[in-house]
């Protein structure tokens, strides 16, 4: 696994949670129980901390930085799709960040709440919850509050996924 301390910044990855070994994990990074980071993720906690909430999966590709000013913050539950970007941004418990989306410094997406595939959630955006946001740059959709549980599947997927190649992923070349 590619996981690295930065000076006195190491991260902190519950036993329970799943890093592939094409992913990179450095400094001060914190994957809660059941998280899990796939192929070609990078989460990096170099200039601040990111905390990564139970039972949440970081899709293959994504990048998850944070900046001294704005930590970076994922609920339990979450999914960040596949070549998400976050950065220095608070996701609540149960949020969908889309394949493609970015969410940048200062935003906050509401709990139970999605970002739609290659939405942009500029500087300092607030979605409330249960809301989708789509488009560049990202604007809620007032006519639609995302039902509850619309992660549920995901969630249990991933989770399966990750004690699936814990025990059967080998390398052959």
């Amino acid at each position: 696994m590619a996981i690295y301390a930065l000076d006195d910044r190491v991260p902190d990855v519950h036993p329970s949670a799943y890093v592939h070994p094409d992913a990179v994990v450095i400094g001060a990074v914190t994957l809660a129980a059941g998280a899990s980071v796939w192929p070609h993720a990078v989460l990096r906690g170099d200039y601040g901390r990111i905390e990564v909430g139970e039972a949440t999966n970081i899709q293959d590709g994504t990048v998850v930085h944070c900046t001294p000013v704005d930590p970076t913050i994922i609920g339990a539950r979450c999914v960040l799709g596949h070549n998400a970007h976050v950065e220095g941004a608070v996701i609540e418990d149960d949020t969908l960040i889309a394949s493609g989306s970015v969410v940048l410094n200062g935003a906050h997406v509401g709990a139970g709440s999605v970002v739609g595939a290659g939405a942009v959630v500029p500087f300092g955006a607030v979605v409330p919850d249960r809301s989708m946001a789509l488009g560049v740059p990202a604007r809620v959709r007032e006519d639609f509050t995302v039902p509850e549980g619309h992660l549920h599947v995901n969630v249990d997927m991933y989770a399966a996924n990750a004690e699936h190649y814990r025990t059967a992923l080998r390398r052959i070349g």
